[in-house]
């Protein structure tokens, strides 16, 4: 079994399905020539022929209503947005056509869209290119909403989303694109959508997150003290959300923890918060901490660090809710 990092996974799994669907097809801006600008697709255009592998027009808006148009006569597009910063041009397709495609004609239509977005900061980008607006579509009927945080993850998750019948944004964090590499199987497979993953058990405390944070996450509890036992759960969708994993596991441990890098202020992390409290109330020992980034724009690269959690941060709070 081979070890692929991000990249390689998703490569894979497009690949794999549009050999095996003639109806799968990609589409977005140097996609092709250029195998995309992390080079997620390269090879794809050689292999599948332009006809399939579509280099676009610099145009959001346009890339995406071609895509709705095509998933609505039958084809299971792919587009690329190339970074989540430029999602805004695309937003009227995404939230009012895509989204309500199925509801709208009251099923007669459905929308089989799978959007790939890099997403989030840590890669030393300028500004509109460092971003965390997963919040702002999991807020939006119609849509599902997937962020893995491992390669095995990614190829897994990818794969149904494409053979989903509804649109799906599929955020990819740049931020582990090649920072990790681990076995994924040659094989085609699937993970199911709306399922979260227990990524270590523990009695003590819950720690929820996704994308690149599960793997701050995950360096952090290295450094935990043996003593604290710590339940960490990588949600994988966002939206639907698994509400059961979430509230078995903090009705367990009676306390949680929530670690996301969009800014803190109406974030995923308020509506886990929330949710906690209305289905562990009697359990919570403390309330739910919050670790977020910070209520403004993503900063330039010389103050990236200062404003995306990291190991010292995630400690701090769970010691927090730990001595609450």
């Amino acid at each position: 079994m081979a070890k692929l990092d991000l990249v390689a996974a998703i490569n894979q799994a497009l690949a794999q399905e549009m050999e095996a669907d003639e109806r799968v097809m990609l589409l977005g801006e140097d996609i092709g020539v250029n195998g995309g600008v992390f080079r997620v697709t390269d090879g794809l255009q050689k292999r599948f022929g332009p006809d399939r592998v579509v280099d676009s027009p610099l145009s959001e808006s346009g890339i995406i209503g071609t895509s709705i148009g095509l998933a609505m006569a039958g084809m299971r597009p792919v587009p690329e947005l190339q970074f989540e910063g430029f999602m805004g041009p695309a937003y009227d397709q995404i939230v009012n056509q895509a989204a309500r495609c199925r509801s709208r004609t009251r099923g007669a239509f459905t929308c089989p869209l799978t959007i790939r977005v890099p997403v989030g900061g840590g890669i030393h980008a300028p500004e509109l290119h460092s971003d965390s607006p997963e919040v702002v579509y999991v807020h939006t009927p119609g849509l599902k909403v997937v962020m893995p945080s491992r390669p095995y993850d990614a190829k897994g998750l990818l794969i149904s989303a494409i053979r989903d019948p509804d649109p799906v944004i599929f955020f990819e964090p740049k931020r582990v694109y090649r920072a990790i590499k681990e076995e994924v199987p040659e094989e085609s497979y699937t993970l199911p959508l709306g399922k979260a993953q227990v990524i270590s058990e523990g009695s003590d405390l819950t720690m929820i997150s996704w994308g690149a944070m599960v793997s701050v996450c995950l360096a952090a509890l290295d450094q935990m003290p043996e003593e604290a036992s710590v339940e960490l759960i990588d949600l994988q969708t966002l939206s639907p959300l698994d509400v059961e994993t979430i509230t078995r596991s903090v009705c367990k441990t009676g306390r949680a923890v929530v670690v996301h890098e969009a800014p803190k202020t109406a974030g995923l992390g308020a509506e886990i918060s929330s949710l906690i409290q209305e289905h562990c109330f009697l359990s919570l020992e403390a309330p739910v901490q919050r670790i977020t980034g910070f209520d403004t724009s993503m900063p330039y690269y010389k103050l990236e660090k200062q404003y995306l959690p990291d190991e010292d941060r995630i400690m701090a709070g769970v010691r927090d809710c730990l001595a609450y």
